[in-house]
């Protein structure tokens, strides 16, 4: 039987991903695993596990059941399935002042485009509208994907 899984505990597992981790779910207690890109490379190269280090072998062990497909195990979205420069796109489209609309679409082309419409958030005063525009985003994201993959999920 399959466990009811907090929605917070995928959307932070979503959000702890970076370019040398990806989060999994174990379907059958519900806890979320954050997965270094070391302890999968180790599973599949099956080196042993006395000469990983003490703090990594509990996730290479973890890798091998996922490499494995065990069927316990199953990848939370990624960033590129979040991808957070669309919902840059439409928060910039859903605003009420076009003209600040308008400034932040411009800001989002070209290299540094993050950091570029971060700094005209905080510059035009719609920091708190972009922060929840972005949660509420990236939570039904996880929705989506637990509905998906049949997940039962508690808000």
């Amino acid at each position: 039987m399959e466990v009811r899984v907090k929605l917070s505990d995928i959307i932070e597992g979503m959000e702890s991903q970076s370019d040398e981790s990806s989060s999994f779910l174990n379907k059958k207690t519900g806890e979320v695993i954050l997965m270094t890109d070391y302890a999968m490379r180790a599973a599949e190269d099956n080196e042993p596990l006395e000469d990983v280090p003490d703090w990594e072998r509990e996730l290479v062990v973890i890798a091998r059941e996922i490499i494995a497909e065990t069927g316990d195990y199953i990848q939370l979205p990624t960033k590129y399935d979040i991808d957070e420069y669309s919902i840059m796109e439409s928060f910039c489209m859903s605003l009420d002042r076009q003209e600040i609309g308008d400034i932040l679409y411009d800001s989002i082309s070209g290299s540094g485009a993050f950091r570029r419409f971060k700094d005209a958030v905080y510059k035009y005063g719609v920091e708190d509208k972009w922060f929840s525009y972005r949660d509420n985003a990236i939570k039904g994201i996880a929705i989506e994907w637990c509905r998906e993959n049949n997940i039962e999920f508690e808000d």
